[in-house]
């Protein structure tokens, strides 16, 4: 444990820690899945007026999603990230992007 620089007669026992910036792990359990067994669906989000386009849920390894994301953004020719197995694309690219998703074999949800 740190030796904490400012205690004031406090006992910090092991159990106990004054270091607020030690988060504890997630422990996320991702089952893989092939890419015609995903059922990806789209939503709009508009962030600082801008409309942010996200794909979710994908169940795959983070280096398959990140190598997707890489393929994807340059097809595209737009910008985007990964947050929590879902892709987020700068802009209103919907159609475009179903339409080079659905190139790489990927499901979609039925309305």
């Amino acid at each position: 444990m740190k030796k904490n620089l400012f205690e004031m007669g406090a006992n910090f026992s092991d159990e106990w820690s004054s270091d607020n910036k030690e988060k504890p792990k997630k422990s996320v359990n991702i089952e893989i899945k092939e890419a015609e067994k995903h059922q990806l669906h789209f939503a709009k989000e508009k962030r600082r007026g801008k409309v942010v386009t996200i794909v979710k849920p994908f169940y795959l390894s983070s280096n398959d999603l990140k190598a997707l994301l890489k393929t994807l953004k340059k097809k595209l020719g737009t910008g985007g990230t990964i947050k929590d197995n879902t892709l987020e694309f700068q802009g209103e690219v919907q159609e475009n992007l179903k339409m080079q998703l659905e190139k790489l074999g990927y499901g979609f949800k039925r309305k």
